[in-house]
This record gives structure tokens, C-alpha cells and sequence, in this order.
């Protein structure tokens, strides 16, 4: 009982910080569970997942609704991430064959060197951005935009990890769409993505369904309270100070002592 208490406040503090800071799901749980609730990574990165898919939902429908999605831009990024995620999941299972629990460091290395690269590219988020010219996607962009899916997608495939983060910078650097419909379009592909994998590993046995119902009982008001301090908060340092964070356990999980 102790131990479901704790997954609950786990949930809360991570729907919080999403909630203040957009910063993704997946790059802020992965860790705790890993090293806070020493969750088996293989199982970690599964539960992650299914979590993800659950709290962008209600964020996917409020979009849709007001109309900030490019629904083509979902279908192309979808055609190559869906793929890209079976085969992501697919090396992971594969590499477990090979050498069983070895798959566990396999993916503390993949999200070591993740929890790096994402929190640097947040950090120069706001020039990304700065630089972006006004450019009309075409059908060499649309088919841009499935490699960048097919990329995401197999990373997030082993690691739960870039369902939102990845493809939103990704498409910052080569596409640009209004900031609302950026985000938008991201999280409703993040909903595809993160329930084809969830769905994947759930049916290989990589998924706790407790302790994701647990984590979604905390977040879910946890999200909404977030969302709410959002404008009281110094939301730049607050997401400077969880990238420094990110950093750190990047190269902890790199680095072990």
C-alpha cells in the first residue's frame, strides 16, 4: 500500500512538471523509474509508453477541437513512425534473446545519451525557433517528414523516449507551421505513436498495468495544477533547472558509478 502511495505521488509531481513546463512525459518518468522506483528498464520503457498515450488524450482532443492540428502532417509523420516504432521494439526483443537481462543496460545506454541530446536541444529551443523562415510544405516535405517518423519512431520504440520532444524540434529545423498548430499536430501523432508502442509491448509482457494506472491516478490532477501555476511560474528557468536535471541523469546513466 506504502509502495502504490508513493507511485501516486510519482505521477502527481511528473503531471506537475509537464504540466508547468511542456517538457515531455517520457523524458521526466523514464528516469524515476528507473533509478527512484528501480523499475527493470525493459519494463519501465513499455509502461512509459502506455502512460504517455493515456495523458496526451485529453491535450490531443482539445486540440482537434479547436482546430490546431494539420491532420496530413499526422498521417506522414505516422506512416514512418509506426514502422519505425515495430522495429525499435523488435531489436529490443531481439536483443533480449541474445542476452537477456543485457537488453536492461542496452537501454539505460539508448536513454543515457537521449536524456543528453534532448535537454540541449530544448535549451536552444527559443533560437530554433527564431530562425525558422516561412516555408510551405511540398511533397518532398511530406515525405521528409515520414523519414523524421521513422526516425523518432524506432527511437521511441526502444526507449519510450521523443514521442514529443524529437519530432517537435525536428520539425522546427525543416517545417514551420504556427507555434499552436506545431504543437497540436505533435500531440496527436504523439497519441498514434505512443499507443502503437504501448500496444506493442503491452503484448510482450513489457508493460506493469498497476503501476501505470497508479502513475495516471497522480498525474491527471497533477497535470491540470500544473497547467494552472503555468502562468505563475518563471517557466524558462523552470525548464532550464529540469534540462540541467536531465543532463546530469543522462550521464549517470552513462557514467555509473
Amino acid at each position: 500500500m506504502e509502495l502504490l502511495a508513493v507511485k501516486v505521488v510519482v505521477g502527481f509531481v511528473v503531471g506537475i512538471l509537464i504540466g508547468m513546463s511542456g517538457v515531455g512525459g517520457g523524458v521526466l518518468l523514464l528516469p524515476v523509474l528507473i533509478f527512484g522506483l528501480r523499475v527493470p528498464p525493459i519494463m519501465a520503457v513499455g509502461s512509459d509508453a502506455l502512460f504517455n498515450f493515456f495523458t496526451k488524450i485529453p491535450a490531443s482532443l482539445m486540440h482537434l477541437k479547436k482546430g490546431t492540428v494539420r491532420r496530413k502532417v499526422v498521417l506522414a509523420l505516422a506512416t514512418g513512425s509506426v514502422p519505425g516504432s515495430v522495429c525499435g521494439v523488435k531489436l529490443l526483443m531481439h536483443i533480449r534473446h541474445l542476452y537477456g537481462d543485457g537488453v536492461n543496460n542496452f537501454i539505460k545506454t539508448a536513454v543515457g545519451i537521449l536524456l543528453i541530446v534532448i535537454p540541449l536541444l530544448l535549451l536552444f529551443q527559443r533560437r530554433i525557433e527564431e530562425r525558422v523562415v516561412n516555408r510551405p510544405p511540398t511533397m518532398s516535405g511530406f515525405a521528409g517528414m515520414v523519414c523524421i517518423g521513422l526516425v523518432a519512431g524506432f527511437l521511441v520504440g526502444m526507449t519510450s523516449v521523443g514521442s514529443g520532444s524529437i519530432i517537435m524540434m525536428l520539425l522546427l529545423l525543416f517545417y514551420s507551421f504556427p507555434p499552436k498548430i506545431n504543437v497540436g499536430t505533435d500531440i496527436v501523432h504523439a497519441v498514434v505513436l505512443t499507443g502503437v508502442t504501448g500496444l506493442l509491448h503491452f503484448r510482450l509482457g513489457n508493460v506493469d498495468p498497476t503501476l501505470v494506472l497508479t502513475l495516471l491516478v497522480g498525474s491527471i490532477p497533477g497535470g491540470l495544477l500544473g497547467s494552472h501555476l503555468a502562468t505563475r511560474v518563471p517557466m524558462l528557468w523552470l525548464r532550464r533547472i529540469l534540462c540541467a536535471l536531465l543532463l546530469i541523469t543522462g550521464a549517470r546513466m552513462l557514467w555509473p558509478v
